[in-house]
């Protein structure tokens, strides 16, 4: 079992437990924590979206965040930063690599779409400053304004997709340049910068929203107290919707990146005796710091005050690129030093997109560099022409819903997949005392064994209630395209043909790591 442990003593480590805190948190502050939680309250129930919410964050997404750090931190003990090698030490079998390759695809799948989201935050943070949607109040206007940056129509305003290239290639450079400088030289340092400057803008967003008032005496009930009114005045009858409970578990997945296979390398840089059981809850509260008071202060309270509640509850319905790319502009029109504000706002949803995508990106320089022997920089220059070459077609094909393919079966669908096999190898595999032993291992606070016996069995059974449910509600219409335009069939199929192609990719990848170390082993004196 030690064969390959010479290779941790070359592997970097988080300097401080404070960097390893910030980097995970990082981690799971995203886009989702400003715009898509804020959305989901409007949409279910308000304040009482927070019982489900909170109830799938104590069953779901806290335990998962013990198994994703004690299978990390367990597989950096022996080299292993990525989930191939992780589940080869976990379960002795010879498929147990390959189905770890899912820990590769799925975040390198996500980084080549969220990526290019992240790149239009930063352009729109530029946009605002300079005031370059000035003038574009409507909707519609700010609309075609986002639609002709994408590519998808042609303006005055963006005459090409020129502009939305040049920076995707902004980001996709800041994104490399980190990971290149490794964990402590390029994350931690990232992190230690980005995480308080999210906190901060965030804290100076809520205090300028809390002084909003009423914007138009013409319409005194259009003020910011209804405005957290209507986000947060429970409705407690729609918890007997099973939709609710459904966005509410979702939610949890995409705010903590739990299932996404980046938790698991950032925990293999852990030192043996790092305590993972407090970090994780650290973690967690730093994410919903973010996402339920910040988050929650900013967006939907000041949309309220602006427009009332029944336009509103149309932004909302819309969903978090309505809220964030359509009203939020129109807003920092018409408010006292508007374009200083929407530069801010666009900035901290740039800080919080970056962090998660360098994150995600993590594991495939990890598995390059580990089981490869690949420099760093030979690493970084790999996996950039990688998710350039795969990012292509997202940008160019946008406008035929090859994004939204991606979306559902990897960022929705693919993480629940992932989260449930986690599950099998570590508590059912592994086995439940040496994997309770396992996370407990140099913690201040020991987690019961009726916790991890819980996570056994319901968490579990959670898991796979929850990928039935999601893919009945909407995996069967997304597998059938049933809402999908006739046109832009051969493009979802080719967005399917990538995902499986990636996925063969990474599988294949596994092979011939593992082909090499037998030879290696093979020339190795007895």
């Amino acid at each position: 079992m030690t064969q390959f442990t010479h290779t941790t003593k070359s592997r970097e480590r988080w300097s401080t437990q404070l960097g390893l805190i910030l980097a995970m948190a990082a981690n799971a502050v995203g886009l989702g924590n400003f715009l898509r939680f804020p959305v989901q309250c409007a949409n279910h129930g308000g304040g009482a979206f927070l019982i489900p919410y909170f109830i799938a964050l104590i069953l779901l997404g806290l335990p998962l965040m013990w198994i994703e750090w004690g299978i990390g931190r367990f597989g950096g003990k022996y080299g292993h930063g990525t989930t191939p090698g992780m589940f080869h030490y976990l379960w002795r079998h010879p498929i147990a690599k390959y189905i770890g390759a899912i820990g590769i695809a799925v975040p390198f799948l996500l980084v080549i779409y969220y990526n290019y989201i992240v790149s239009w935050t930063l352009a729109y943070s530029v946009f605002s400053f300079t005031g370059k949607y000035a003038g574009l109040t409507s909707f519609e206007g700010m609309s075609e304004f986002l639609a002709a940056y994408q590519g998808k129509v042609s303006n005055a305003h963006f005459p090409t997709i020129a502009t939305a290239f040049l920076f995707f290639l902004l980001t996709h450079g800041i994104m490399m340049w980190v990971v290149s400088h490794g964990v402590t030289r390029g994350i931690e340092r990232l992190v230690r910068i980005a995480l308080p400057l999210i906190i901060v803008f965030g804290v100076i967003l809520v205090v300028r929203v809390l002084f909003i008032g009423t914007p138009n005496p013409a319409h005194p009930e259009n003020n910011i107290a209804n405005g957290f009114g209507f986000l947060w005045n429970p409705n407690f009858s729609v918890l007997k919707d099973s939709k609710v409970w459904l966005a509410a578990t979702g939610q949890v997945f995409f705010t903590l990146s739990v299932g996404v296979g980046a938790i698991q390398t950032y925990a293999s840089y852990l030192k043996p005796k790092d305590d993972v059981v407090l970090s994780s809850i650290a973690t967690c509260a730093t994410n919903e710091f973010c996402e339920v008071i910040l988050g929650a202060s900013i967006a939907i309270p000041v949309t309220f005050a602006f427009f009332g509640l029944a336009q509103t509850r149309l932004i909302a319905a819309g969903g978090a690129f309505d809220l964030g790319f359509f009203a939020m502009p129109i807003i920092f029109q018409q408010m006292f030093l508007g374009q200083f504000f929407g530069a801010i706002w666009f900035f901290l949803l740039f800080l919080a997109g970056i962090s998660s995508t360098v994150a995600m990106v993590q594991p495939v320089m990890a598995f390059l560099q580990e089981e490869f022997r690949m420099t760093r920089k030979s690493a970084s220059w790999v996996v950039s022409v990688m998710v350039l070459f795969f990012s292509f077609p997202v940008i160019f094909f946008l406008k035929h819903g090859f994004l939204n393919e991606l979306d559902f079966w990897v960022g929705t669908f693919g993480l629940v997949v992932f989260a449930i096999i986690e599950v099998l190898i570590f508590l059912w595999v592994f086995g439940e005392r040496r994997a309770w032993k396992e996370i407990n291992s140099g913690s201040e606070i020991h987690i019961p064994r009726v916790v991890i016996r819980i996570v056994k069995y319901v968490t579990l059974a959670y898991l796979v209630v929850l990928l039935v449910f999601w893919f009945a509600q909407d995996g069967i219409s997304f597998l059938l395209m049933k809402n999908v335009p006739r046109e832009d069939f051969p493009y979802v199929w080719f967005a399917r043909f990538m995902m499986l192609a990636v996925s063969a990719l990474m599988i294949f990848l596994v092979h011939l790591a593992w082909q090499r170390k037998r030879r290696i082993r093979q020339r190795m004196p007895d």
